[in-house]
């Protein structure tokens, strides 16, 4: 590696954040930098919303939390309103429990699979069934259901045993498998794995509609889903929607798997529903599914001291408000086609890009060492860990990560910029990653 690359940035000596506005954040030095990708794609209004900042500051005012066992709330019951309404009627999504992270939304969904099959009398649907290059977070059960190798490996051993099948890539799909016939394939491996595992095994098939840090925003091909709903309609098996990070409007709708034209039994979001002002997420459910388990068990049995924290909700209240009013939506279509575009007539010919693909302003550039064979990069490279420095050290915060490609080689970058960044912005993040990838690059050891 060279002294150049090498002494960018000590990832053990992190700077010390000062504050933040809009679509850049400053250290105690003063330095300034933009912020491309949201964080981890949470900071979906920028920085320092004044609007939501108040929010916050007149909730505390009043009363920072109450106990959803004791009280509800007025951000409470205005928050599931406006999720309600987010989701579509259509959608069947009604019913919902606000928690505190990413990772407490994937695990509710996967307690209520599991509750809801219970109360239906149906005690054997226990196994769950993912995919490989899918991250679904950070508790157990979350980690059990994620392909992602790195992250899984000190744990080995203590998760629950899941199925997880062939990722659904168009860029790198299964050997032998053409391109457009990904979607049939990976739908048809699903129902393979049901019918060996038999139906009355499995609780629920989960699923990013648009992957994320564990494959670089992959989207699903046409078709896949409205498949996999069939499929699970037909098996009894629950269909779960981990939104997270490319739910809550990233893709340019408020539910990412809209565009599919389907519905989940079951819906994880977070990042974007409160921004990253507060610790907000929700597991977001059918309500088909509320029914049985309200008659058995009175409720869903799955929760946590500060689900529903009020004083998170009304920070959400104010975030989706303005999501809602600014029309952001329809911003992040539009600004995520011209991001897209800008990215390709900058990039896109470079021998070391081998795909740029997304959703709204959800993108992600996966690099390889050889375009034509799609040959990755040698892992011992870290390529990702010094883009991410690179980029850091010229001003920009963007989310580069490795083990893309077999869980150990593939290098891709995820730009998630603020829904409401200006052009100027994009065209300041695309410029200075340009720069951060021509630095890199130039710097590798010759082969």
């Amino acid at each position: 590696m060279s002294a150049a690359v090498q002494s960018i940035w000590s990832p053990t000596k992190l700077p010390k954040i000062a504050y933040g506005k809009g679509s850049c954040l400053y250290d105690t030095d003063g330095k300034q930098y933009i912020d491309g990708s949201g964080g981890p794609a949470v900071f979906c209004l920028g920085h320092g919303n004044e609007e939501v900042n108040q929010a916050i500051k007149a909730q505390l005012d009043r009363i920072a939390h109450g106990y959803r066992y004791t009280f509800t709330s007025d951000p409470l019951e205005q928050l599931t309103e406006m999720v309600r309404r987010a989701c579509g009627a259509a959608s069947g999504l009604t019913r919902m429990i606000f928690v505190s992270s990413g990772s407490e939304a994937v695990e509710s969904c996967l307690k209520i699979a599991l509750q809801y099959h219970s109360a239906r009398g149906e005690q054997t649907r226990r196994r769950f069934i993912a995919r490989q290059r899918s991250w679904h977070g950070n508790t157990l059960g979350a980690l059990a259901v994620s392909g992602f190798r790195d992250r899984r490996l000190p744990f080995e051993g203590a998760l629950v045993e899941a199925s997880l099948l062939s990722p659904v890539n168009a860029y790198r799909p299964p050997a032998g498998v053409k391109p457009e016939c990904l979607a049939e394939h990976c739908a048809n491996e699903l129902e393979q794995e049901i019918a060996r595992l038999g139906a009355h095994r499995v609780a629920a098939f989960i699923f990013e509609p648009v992957v994320g840090a564990a494959g670089g925003a992959v989207p699903a091909p046409a078709g896949y889903a409205k498949r996999v709903r069939e499929i699970c309609d037909r098996t009894g098996v629950l269909m779960i929607a981990d939104e997270v990070m490319c739910g809550s409007g990233r893709c340019g709708s408020w539910r990412a798997l809209e565009h599919d034209g389907v519905a989940p039994d079951l819906m994880a979001v977070a990042k974007g529903l409160g921004g990253g002002y507060l610790p907000l997420a929700a597991a977001i459910l059918q309500e088909r599914l509320w029914e049985p388990m309200a008659q058995r068990h009175g409720g869903l049995l799955t929760g946590h001291t500060f689900s529903g924290h009020t004083t998170a909700c009304a920070a959400g209240v104010a975030v989706q408000s303005i999501v809602a009013r600014d029309r952001l939506l329809d911003k992040v279509k539009e600004d995520g086609l011209y991001l897209m575009s800008l990215l390709r007539q900058t990039l896109g010919e470079r021998a070391y890009i081998g795909d740029i693909r997304g959703r709204g302003l959800f993108i992600g550039l996966e690099l390889v060492a050889d375009r034509a064979k799609k040959e990755p990069f040698e892992s011992e490279l870290q390529l990702f860990a010094r883009v991410r420095d690179q980029a850091f050290a010229n001003g920009l915060i963007c989310y580069p990560v490795g083990g893309n490609v077999d869980g150990v080689k593939g290098d891709h970058i995820i730009l998630a910029p603020p829904y409401n960044a200006t052009r100027a912005e994009l065209e300041e993040i695309v410029g200075k990653l340009e720069k951060s990838l021509t630095q890199v690059i130039a710097a590798l050891p010759k082969r």
